[in-house]
């Protein structure tokens, strides 16, 4: 038995652990050879959460189910067959000690990422996995049924009405890959886990989608997820630099809230970003068409009668100073001058002259401060793809195809994508580890 496994990234290298492993399991002699186009594996895992890689959450299954943004159903199988802890499990025993920080979520020790992959090359080390670098898959070589072809003809490519046709139950079984160079490397099982299309420069480049897309399976239409947004307003880039902690963040396509969230944010030079604006965008990317309005609530702890009475109460100590000058223990000095921009009372204004009204006004635009999303970053931004590879042509009991026998998908591939935290993370350890192990066994 010889299983191929395309893409050396969080996915893949689950993958070839797993499949690996099962041969280990079932006394069965299996071989497994890791394909990677870059000069190294993990290359996106190392950049991921600026380099400190938030390997997954500790949240309990409910949790991890619902952070999933898109056909979360499909990954009960990935899910409970390899969860979180085994995550967590896997890559302490490999040797890298992991710690749990705010919202659950996982880092190693060192905050070091690079300390993840060195366990996962140690555990592809130990099963004697073949890794092959500077390698491309160029196309996959499969044969298709006699009742769609002649017996035996075998396909690297698939002319167009070819793929589009349609049938229930596979139209042929896989037998390797066609690597760029047109050299042939067989296999019995094929697992595609080559990523999605954000991060081009760590080998992202959207090949897996040609492969799926040349063998017949629906393609969802991918966009960039988990991205900051371009807003409208000037005074959003000249807080470039920003960043605002315990803020909430709400989402509204005309009169309908779409996402609210607690967090982090930062401002840009191009609108804003940060934990709680990626979140944000997945709702957007999912729900919203152009325009949409983002209200910030710069003290989410008090509600308006609350924060009114703090705001009288600031003012009543500051009687005798100026409008400008009283604000110190509401803001950051850098957004000062934009709130009393946008509050339209003057700056001159002695706090002893601004009426009820107008402190009433002030303290609304601390509570839902407005700005204008125009769209969302590109790839080179985006965390993750969501779209690709359609569910409905995989089986999500061991993630082959029901169109190619013997070739399976995971990772980010599959229209599959989460909110962050680490449940991407989650998404491509769960289903690398099934297709991986399901590949070696079936």
């Amino acid at each position: 038995m010889h299983v191929i496994v395309v893409g050396g990234g969080a996915a893949g290298m689950m993958a070839a652990i797993a499949a690996a492993q099962a041969g280990t399991e079932i006394g069965a002699k299996v071989r497994v050879t890791l394909l990677e186009q870059n000069e190294k594996l993990g290359k996106k895992l190392f950049i991921t959460g600026k380099g400190r890689c938030n390997v997954t959450n500790a949240g309990d299954m409910d949790n991890l189910f619902a952070n999933v943004m898109t056909n979360a159903k499909f990954l009960y199988s990935a899910f409970y067959s390899f969860d979180n802890r085994a995550v967590m499990d896997l890559l302490e025993t490999e040797g890298c000690p992991l710690k749990i920080e705010r919202g659950e979520r996982v880092f190693p020790v060192s905050d070091h990422s690079s300390d993840v992959i060195a366990a996962l090359t140690r555990a592809i080390k130990r099963l004697q996995v073949e890794v092959c670098l500077h390698t491309r898959v160029k196309s996959l070589w499969w044969e298709e049924f006699p009742d769609e072809a002649a017996e035996g003809q075998e396909s690297f490519a698939v002319p167009e009405k070819r793929a589009e046709k349609k049938k229930k139950g596979p139209i042929g079984k896989v037998r390797g890959v066609l690597l760029e160079g047109g050299k042939r490397m067989s296999a019995d099982r094929v697992l595609l886990a080559t990523g999605g299309l954000s991060y081009a420069s760590t080998g992202s480049t959207g090949d897996g989608y040609l492969l799926a897309k040349e063998t017949g399976h629906g393609m969802i239409e991918c966009r960039p997820s988990l991205v900051p947004f371009r807003i409208e307003e000037e005074w959003c880039r000249e807080l470039m630099g920003l960043s605002l902690r315990n803020v909430s963040l709400s989402l509204r396509s005309g009169s309908k809230e779409i996402y609210r969230g607690f967090g982090e944010m930062l401002f840009t030079h191009f609108g804003v970003s940060g934990p709680l604006v990626l979140s944000a965008s997945s709702y957007y990317v999912s729900k919203c068409k152009g325009e949409a309005r983002l209200l910030l609530d710069l003290k989410p702890a008090l509600d308006e009668q609350q924060l009114d009475k703090r705001v009288l109460r600031d003012f009543e100590e500051s009687r005798n100073k100026q409008f400008k000058n009283a604000l110190g223990n509401l803001f950051p000095a850098r957004l000062i001058p934009v709130m009393i921009r946008l509050s339209g009372i003057s700056q001159e204004k002695p706090v002893n002259e601004i009426t009820r009204e107008e402190r009433r006004t002030f303290a609304g635009l601390i509570k839902a401060l407005p700005m204008t999303v125009t769209g969302v970053r590109g790839y080179e931004e985006a965390v993750i793809t969501k779209g690709g590879v359609s569910v409905r042509d995989v089986n999500p009991s061991t993630l082959e195809s029901k169109r190619i026998q013997g070739l399976y998908f995971a990772g980010e591939l599959l229209d599959l994508d989460a909110l962050t935290g680490g449940y991407n993370l989650q998404i491509a350890w769960s289903t690398g580890h099934l297709a991986g192990d399901r590949a070696a066994r079936c």
